[in-house]
Formats: C-alpha cells, sequence, structure tokens
C-alpha cells in the first residue's frame, strides 16, 4: 500500500516571531489531521521577509511533500507571500478570475450592509483585488469566512494568518484534494510510565525496538517532576496495531529488566 505523503506547516509572520500573536495553525492542522488518520511530519516557522519566504518555498517544492502555509497573503505592505512564491516557481503574478469574482462579491456584501462601496473602480476594492493576484498557474481555495480566497499550486495550500479562516480552508483542502489518503495507514500509540529509570539505561532498547520492528517508532519522554510528582519517563511506541502492541510489551519488559518500576514507588 502507498504511504502518504509528508504533511507539512510553514507559519509565516513577523509577528508569531516576537510574541505579539501567539501560533494556532500548529495545533488546528494536527487534530485535523488526526480526524482523518493522517499526522503532521513538521512545521517551520519564518518571518514576513520576502528573501526567507522565497527561499523556504523554493526547498519546500522540491520536496513533493504535502504543504499548508499560512500567512502574508494579504494587500499590505508586510503581506509578501504571494510574491514570494511567484519567485520560487519562477513565474509572474495575475489577477485570478475566480478570485476577482469573488472579491467582488465580498465588496458587494459589505456595501449591502452599509459598509464601503460596491464599485470595485474605488480605491479601496481596487486595493482589496490585488489579493487575488496570485502566481500564474495557482487554483483558488475558497474561503467561507468572508469569500476571499487563498491559492493552491504543486501541492501547497496558502491561506490567511487568520485562524477563523485558515482552518476551514485547511478541511476544504483535505477533504477534496487529499481524501484517498485518508485513514489509509492505521496507526496507533501507546506508551507508560516507569520511574528509577535513567534515560541512558533505556537507550539502547529502544534503538533496538526500532531494528527489529520495522515501522514502529519509540519515544522517551522524560520528566524531573516537581509538585509533588516523581521524577520519571514516559515510554512509548507508535506504528501499526500489531507490531506496534508487539514492541510496546518488549519494552515494557526491557524496562524491568534494566531496573525500572512501571509504578510509583511509595511515599
Amino acid at each position: 500500500m502507498p504511504q502518504p505523503p509528508k504533511i507539512r506547516l510553514i507559519a509565516i509572520g513577523d509577528e508569531i516571531l516576537s510574541g505579539r500573536r501567539q501560533d494556532k495553525h500548529l495545533s488546528t492542522l494536527i487534530a485535523l489531521l488526526s480526524a482523518r488518520g493522517l499526522s503532521l511530519d513538521a512545521a517551520e516557522f519564518i518571518s514576513d521577509d520576502e528573501d526567507d519566504i522565497a527561499a523556504c518555498l523554493a526547498r519546500s517544492f522540491a520536496t513533493g511533500d504535502i504543504v499548508f502555509c499560512c500567512g502574508g497573503i494579504g494587500a499590505t505592505p508586510d503581506d509578501r507571500t504571494r510574491q514570494a512564491c511567484a519567485r520560487a516557481l519562477g513565474v509572474g503574478l495575475a489577477l485570478h478570475p475566480e478570485a476577482e469574482r469573488l472579491i467582488g462579491e465580498r465588496c458587494a456584501d459589505m456595501a449591502a450592509r452599509g459598509q464601503g462601496s460596491a464599485d470595485m473602480r474605488t480605491p479601496e476594492n481596487l486595493q482589496r483585488l490585488q489579493m487575488g493576484v496570485f502566481p500564474i498557474g495557482a487554483e483558488i481555495v475558497p474561503n467561507p469566512y468572508n469569500k476571499i480566497p487563498g491559492f493552491f499550486v504543486r501541492d501547497h495550500t496558502f491561506m490567511p494568518g487568520f485562524p477563523v479562516m485558515a482552518e476551514p480552508m485547511m478541511a476544504w483542502t483535505l477533504d477534496t484534494r487529499y481524501i484517498r489518503w485518508h485513514h489509509q495507514v492505521e496507526r496507533i500509540e501507546h506508551s507508560f510510565l516507569v520511574f528509577e529509570l535513567p534515560e541512558s539505561r533505556i537507550a539502547p532498547a529502544l534503538e533496538a525496538l526500532e531494528a527489529r520492528w520495522v515501522g514502529v517508532k519509540a519515544f522517551s519522554l522524560p520528566s524531573v517532576g516537581g509538585e509533588g510528582a516523581r521524577p520519571h519517563i514516559e515510554l512509548g511506541v507508535k506504528g501499526p496495531p500489531g507490531p506496534a502492541a508487539e514492541a510496546l510489551a518488549y519494552l515494557r519488559a526491557e524496562a524491568q529488566r534494566v531496573g525500572g518500576l512501571l509504578i510509583p514507588p511509595q511515599a
């Protein structure tokens, strides 16, 4: 059975790197993927600098991965993702006809509520049309929140930095472009706590586990304790159900064999 491509997130914005805004795209995408039997392979956070974005996207387009890119597709001077994407692809920019229609509908909707004008020749609306200028060859990604679309090109989905808009656009992309990958690979995760065991002592068992059960990954998450909790390690495995269950049993036995306690010792 073919394996799904790797899936990555690129979040763009100086405001995230400076701490003025807290990123919400990472947890949102992880949840959307998990509900569809998929998982996130990597995430990257970069600035609004056009050169940085173009370099990042050039590397990304070369991978063949599925990528969700959030931020920088507005029409103000600090929104440079559309331009950087075109540079990375070596193509020009053009107003997408469907994006033009949708932005026009958005302006008409706002005018009907007494906000602005439906005349697309006004300076404000001409500026809004810049949000429909995409790299040549891109397709639109519908935005149910306010109709102003994102765009899709070479397995990269470009969305606004607003989570309320990005989340439904991520979901739409997963459910239309990538439904063939949903629940193709059944994977489970098991873990347990072990006490009074240094991580260095169980490391050889983790390496042996992955060599013996191909496709199963082991993990070790140490905790220093605190607030009444004892220091411990969360040991676990993730992978196909059958092999993962076998690997878990092996790991539990190895943790005990090298002196670990699987229940907290009494205070």
